[in-house]
């Protein structure tokens, strides 16, 4: 099946580099291209997070985040695990891939990923057929978005703002060390 790019204005604007907000299952997120290291920075300064801090990808399916993770190096006694809390609100640290952009992973030898059943972010990973970028739309130190209102106040005309619901969760995903399944962040 061929896409037609011209008739997708979700997909002009991320071949162009822009970022966007969209909503999640819990708040709403910023994301964009995690190969357009442009993109990626331009989102980092409108958060005002530092690169070293790595960055969350989410996706439609796992083969959407093969090229970005080191599905070799994950631990057998870790996948059944993983692989069975997804779709759902829960990222996972797991080795990174050999060629996963520095801006996304920061300076870990880890990557954080998820993939989402909200129907908002399976549909733009679907149409791009790869991974986002997920980070929660706030600046540093303000509570995440919770609706087109609050990005707006955030953000200005600075992102694209795809409109939608939450899905439900009463807070940001669980994260979880895919190694030694330690918890990073509860939800």
């Amino acid at each position: 099946m061929t896409t037609n790019h011209s008739d997708d204005p979700f997909l002009i604007d991320f071949l162009a580099g822009k970022v966007f907000a969209y909503p999640t299952e819990a708040v709403f997120g910023l994301g964009c291209d995690p190969d357009n290291e442009q993109a990626v920075s331009k989102l980092l300064l409108l958060k005002e997070r530092d690169v070293s801090k790595g960055l969350i990808l989410v996706a439609d399916n796992y083969s959407q985040l093969l090229p970005y993770v080191n599905d070799d190096a994950i631990k057998m006694t870790k996948r059944t695990e993983i692989f069975s809390s997804w779709p759902g609100p829960v990222t996972w640290l797991l080795p990174k891939a050999k060629n996963a952009p520095a801006w996304v992973t920061g300076d870990s030898e880890f990557i954080a990923v998820r993939v989402s059943a909200h129907p908002v972010i399976k549909d733009l990973c679907s149409r791009v057929n790869k991974p986002l970028i997920s980070t929660s739309a706030n600046t540093a130190g303000n509570p995440p978005a919770l609706n087109s209102d609050e990005v707006k106040s955030y953000f200005y005309d600075q992102v694209v703002l795809i409109e939608g619901s939450l899905g439900g969760s009463l807070s940001p995903s669980k994260i979880l060390h895919g190694h030694s399944g330690q918890t990073i962040r509860d939800n």
